[in-house]
């Protein structure tokens, strides 16, 4: 209890409740920029309309916590170099496609419909630049698949 008094009092000083309001209103919201991409499958052009995460804490929230994605949208993990990418579903409450991307925009493998809330690493089993994740079933209904190319300016300045 001495502690807690100790504690509040500290906020009877204008600059250490200026800090604090402060610091609050830094933990706001993630916020994306959106993008768009196409994926390139066969004869067929796909256009998606794509959330970027591009930052550590965008990459980090992803989708989490998001009750929906509607068709035609999608989040773009871009990991600015390739490495070898382990995804998850905790606290995704939507079921998902994962498109892994190498950095020339190929798709080197797709993990279909994954199961929300699951704590599973989910792999390429090798180096990519990008991850596309889109609404479950996406990738099958579209004919999306290894081997297909995605467009985006991201691959388009070499990035290794």
């Amino acid at each position: 209890m001495m502690f807690l008094a100790r504690f509040l009092s500290l906020f009877k000083h204008p600059m250490v409740l200026l800090l604090a309001v402060m610091l609050l209103a830094a933990q706001g919201p993630v916020r994306f920029d959106w993008s768009k991409v196409v994926i390139e499958s066969g004869d067929k052009r796909h256009e998606v309309q794509v959330e970027m995460a591009v930052s550590p804490d965008q990459r980090a929230r992803g989708l989490m916590f998001r009750e929906h994605m509607p068709e035609g949208t999608g989040m773009l993990f871009d990991f600015k170099t390739p490495r070898n990418v382990a995804m998850w579903m905790k606290n995704t409450l939507i079921s998902l496609d994962m498109v892994f991307i190498d950095s020339h925009g190929g798709i080197v493998a797709v993990e279909h419909s994954t199961q929300p809330g699951s704590q599973r690493m989910i792999e390429a089993g090798q180096p990519v630049r990008a991850v596309l994740e889109l609404p479950a079933g996406t990738a099958r209904r579209q004919g999306i698949a290894v081997g297909d190319h995605v467009r985006h300016d991201m691959f388009m300045t070499g990035g290794n």
